[in-house]
């Protein structure tokens, strides 16, 4: 069975260790970019399977790395996650406009429930594939 890649951009290191940590144990592969340029690189280079991906990044902004995966036919239908601080309606219909599939504000979303959204676009956008079992 393929193992699905998560790519995880999160310039918070300690949040996004747990949250890398948390979702290898469910059994995917994750791939980890702490700014998004290093996003956008590592999004060509590998091509994950879907993305969670913070807006308030350095170098390039959560919003410049959906515009660039937007305009990108090869990457384009990688479904995207958001997980960021942002919480105006402004900014939650442009990260949607802008292809992400959902939208979680930090502070209204625990560790749990992160994982439970991240598994169940998973499931809704790659329903043929599960997270390897660890062994």
């Amino acid at each position: 069975m393929v193992q699905i890649k998560i790519l995880l951009v999160e310039d918070d290191h300690f949040l996004s260790t747990i949250l890398a940590n948390r979702l290898k144990k469910e059994g995917y592969s994750i791939q980890q970019a702490f700014d998004g340029q290093e996003a956008i690189d590592l999004l060509k280079a590998e091509k994950p399977d879907v993305i969670v991906l913070d807006l308030i990044l350095p170098r390039k902004s959560g919003f410049e790395v959906l515009e660039s995966i937007s305009t990108d036919p090869q990457v384009s239908q990688i479904p995207v996650i958001i997980l960021s601080n942002l919480g105006q309606e402004s900014d939650i219909q442009k990260a949607k406009s802008l292809g992400a599939v959902e939208y979680r504000v930090k502070l209204q979303t625990s560790i749990e429930n992160s994982l439970e959204t991240i598994k169940s676009i998973v499931s809704k956008f790659l329903p043929t594939t599960q997270p390897l079992e660890q062994k």
